[in-house]
């Protein structure tokens, strides 16, 4: 019956009978399609339960008891407690799987799609909220573990230099600097060999300690450039694209809570240490207040780890309300995750360049 492993997910108390399940089930499907409260005749009609509508009352309330459901109104229907879309997760009878369609998108789109790493990543943001209709977070790998392919100076004029690299998972740094004196063009170029040598097969993260040429100018040049590269890949360390925030307001009901959202959108750390948290408490998704953040208490946070070679190059993540199309957005994300994994390990020449278009 459960489909996702045990490390993904946090499980809500199993001490329900099959009819409180189905219940369960019924109510939350209702009120992820309509945002309406979920009446007892309706659920009373649900695959899985086909009593009378009183006896599903008496569920109903025994299970709002046990903090499953709530009534939002004395004469609505029940909704969803976090607790209640938790055990719904945790129970999904079937795994959300992605139609021909969407997955013959992704397909294409890893196919087609052209430019640097910093390209990819920020268009795969937009590709899966079009997906899922969803907020969508994109982290990229650490430039800090990538190596240097080619560094290089090039010479802006007015004694102003910039310092350029590209590195293995096919992003480029850039570092732009001033000299204090104009200096000939045979020492800018010399420096620039030099810092190719330099930085040609090391990471930034760990530069390695530079063999003096006994020329104080290009030492000078290639000790600057160096520093002020390994200081911008610090900065960028995991660069995070967002895509579809503008689809927040569509998805909640208060204005103030999308003002929270955004704000935590805008903080590229907080971002981060987000998406870090949810997969380091061995969650999938993350429901209400278990992510630990007050602006996104109303939020569902669903989350897929990009690896490449056993190793975290990042991760996909899609935020919505807690009502969201759970199974759908989870294999969205998956499926997303797999697929960008594969791009950016053809990047790296990790893997052949004809085994990042696999579906």
């Amino acid at each position: 019956m459960v489909t996702h492993e045990p490390n993904h997910r946090r499980r809500a108390d199993d001490a329900l009978d099959d009819r409180k399940a189905a219940i369960i089930q019924a109510v939350v499907e209702e009120y992820i399609g309509t945002g309406q409260a979920v009446g007892s005749s309706h659920v009373a009609n649900a695959d899985g339960v086909q009593v009378s509508s009183a006896t599903v009352r008496s569920e109903m309330v025994a299970l709002e008891r046990e903090g499953y459901l709530v009534q939002p109104h004395t004469s609505a229907g029940r909704i969803p407690t976090d607790k209640g879309f938790r055990y719904f997760v945790d129970h999904l009878t079937q795994p959300g799987n992605l139609g021909p369609g969407q997955r013959a998108q992704v397909s294409n789109f890893f196919t087609q799609v052209q430019g640097g790493l910093e390209d990819v990543l920020e268009r795969t943001s937009s590709l899966l909220s079009d997906m899922t209709r969803y907020a969508a977070v994109v982290v990229g790998p650490s430039h800090e573990t990538t190596t240097v392919k080619s560094a290089q100076l090039v010479d802006l004029g007015s004694r102003r230099l910039v310092a350029v690299c590209v590195l293995s998972d096919g992003a480029v740094e850039n570092f732009s600097f001033e000299i204090g004196e104009e200096l000939d063009v045979s020492v800018i170029s010399a420096a620039s060999v030099a810092l190719d040598q330099h930085l040609r097969g090391a990471t930034l993260g760990a530069m390695p300690a530079m063999n003096p040429s006994g020329h104080r100018a290009v030492d000078e040049l290639v000790l600057s450039a160096a520093t002020g590269l390994m200081a911008a890949v610090s900065a960028d360390a995991e660069p995070v694209y967002v895509g579809g925030s503008s689809r927040l307001a569509h998805s909640f009901d208060a204005i103030e809570t999308v003002r929270g959202v955004l704000s935590i959108l805008e903080q590229q750390l907080v971002v981060v240490s987000l998406l870090r948290d949810v997969l380091d408490s061995g969650l999938s998704v993350a429901i209400g207040s278990e992510h630990g953040y007050e602006q996104l208490s109303s939020c569902a946070v669903v989350v897929a780890p990009v690896e490449v070679d056993g190793v975290s190059a990042g991760a996909v993540g899609l935020l919505g309300p807690t009502r969201m199309d759970y199974a759908q957005a989870m294999a969205a994300a998956e499926v997303v995750s797999r697929q960008l994994a594969e791009r950016i390990g053809t990047e790296r020449g990790l893997m052949a360049p004809g085994e990042h278009g696999r579906g």
